[in-house]
């Protein structure tokens, strides 16, 4: 199935490149550089997919996005944006838009959305085609149109399908259980159970307990018989996070279960043939705790048959703002709320933020939010009382300019946000590409 794509910019030279890869790779390309010429062709011979940029000569991305979801409710779209209007690109995705891509783009983020509009249409248009490894169990579960989260996103539907043990790797908070449950989802024991089990606060023998089950009698106070995690994961998968954290011990034993397929319940005799799915999590670093005798190395290699690295948040922040939309609309569902938007001091502060919590933080942070707003948009005073700091601090850090210094530093910011793209920074500035050569030569800025 080729896709019919159209590319509205109005640089030629982004209509150019997209054009010549995008059909490169199969797809029928037409480009545009006004809305009103492409919504002219769009009424004649209307296209799959339409790669919109916000900024337009002749009229706002926006408006052109309404008229296309008022004619057209199947054509998919995916706005192009600066940076600093990503404000607007996530209100294109709460009207309707695909997704949004944040300039200065990659080719291969480019090709990868183009491929999963194409995947999303075909299963429309095929609703029996069969089991397919679609996006579309992903997007439940994750947000981010990041190159870092595209390759997580790849990785996961290449290794769903093949049976071997995986090891996640990253940050708290960056998804680890979201990226197994997916795996498990995509796999072929999706219809069978998914056990989950955290290594860490445990002894050994609460641990064994847990996993392996204990025959009636097997100590005092076992006066049933108790089946363990492992074996109630019957052709299933078990996820283990924190493991890192199980006792030595533990560990000698567990490689034995993965070994040999088969557990002995606590006080047990004969042995339990197991069929699972072995997903591994941590958060520490599992080859220097091997070098430090925190970690056995045989089992180390028995777990890493095939390794995830989680990106932290701070590394993807291009996510931040349909994240943020994401969480807006659950929580909303949750208490009953209508919280339409966050303001730009919010959105500014969150991006300044480290986030060493991750998604998780930034979710508790919006959660709290939506709880604590009175009006319709999220504001400052919504915000933990760290973060109303950061902003401060922000403000009485950055000292007293003049209103031409002010100028100065917001113009350099936005050359070293566009990768020094005249053309884009003069898109966000709003001013004639001229205005800002003769900006940068006053200000003497290279």
């Amino acid at each position: 199935m080729k896709l019919r794509l159209a590319i509205v910019d109005d640089e030629k030279i982004v209509c150019k490149n997209l054009g010549k890869n995008l059909q490169k790779n199969g797809f029928i390309v037409e480009t545009f550089q006004t809305g009103a010429s492409f919504l002219k062709r769009m009424e004649k011979n209307p296209f799959d997919l339409v790669f919109l940029d916000i900024l337009l000569p002749d009229m706002n991305g926006m408006s052109v996005l309404s008229e296309i979801k008022a004619k057209r409710n199947n054509s998919e779209i995916i706005m192009m944006t600066g940076f600093s209007a990503i404000g607007s690109a996530v209100e294109a995705v709460k009207k309707g838009a695909f997704h949004y891509i944040a300039k200065p783009f990659r080719l291969e983020e480019i090709i990868s959305l183009a491929n999963r509009v194409q995947e999303k249409i075909y299963k429309r248009e095929n609703p029996l085609s069969g089991n397919n490894l679609g996006d579309d169990l992903l997007d439940k579960e994750f947000i981010g149109a990041s190159r870092a989260m595209q390759e997580i996103f790849a990785m996961i539907k290449k290794v769903a399908p093949i049976d071997c043990n995986v090891l996640l790797q990253g940050e708290t908070g960056t998804g680890k259980e979201l990226v197994a449950k997916s795996i498990h989802r995509l796999s072929k024991r999706k219809n069978k159970p998914f056990v989950s089990f955290n290594c860490g606060g445990f002894t050994d023998e609460l641990i064994c307990n847990e996993l392996f089950g204990h025959e009636k009698g097997a100590y005092t106070g076992a006066s049933l018989k108790k089946i363990g995690l492992l074996e109630s994961a019957a052709k299933g998968t078990v996820f283990l996070d924190e493991i890192g954290e199980m006792p030595l011990s533990m560990q000698v034993k567990f490689l034995r279960v993965l070994q040999e397929k088969r557990i002995l319940r606590v006080g047990g005799t004969e042995p339990v043939d197991l069929d699972i799915r072995i997903i591994a999590a941590t958060n520490k670093d599992l080859k220097y705790a091997c070098v430090n005798g925190n970690f056995r190395e045989d089992l180390f290699f028995r777990l890493n048959v095939v390794s995830f690295s989680l990106p932290t948040l701070c590394s993807r922040k291009e996510d931040i703002p349909v994240l943020v939309n994401f969480f807006i609309d659950k929580y909303n569902n949750a208490f009953g709320k209508n919280i339409k938007n966050i303001s730009s001091e919010c959105f500014d502060i969150l991006v300044k933020y480290n986030f060493p919590g991750n998604v998780r933080e930034l979710e508790n942070i919006i959660q709290r939010a939506v709880v604590l707003a009175d009006k319709d948009i999220i504001d400052i005073d919504d915000f933990p009382p760290d973060l109303q700091k950061l902003e401060f601090d922000t403000l009485v850090g950055g000292g007293i300019f003049t209103m031409e210094e002010m100028e100065k530093n917001h113009i350099e910011k936005i050359l070293k946000i566009t990768k020094n793209n005249k053309g884009l920074a003069s898109k966000i500035l709003n001013i004639p590409r001229t205005t800002l050569w003769r900006k940068m030569k006053k200000f003497e800025l290279n």
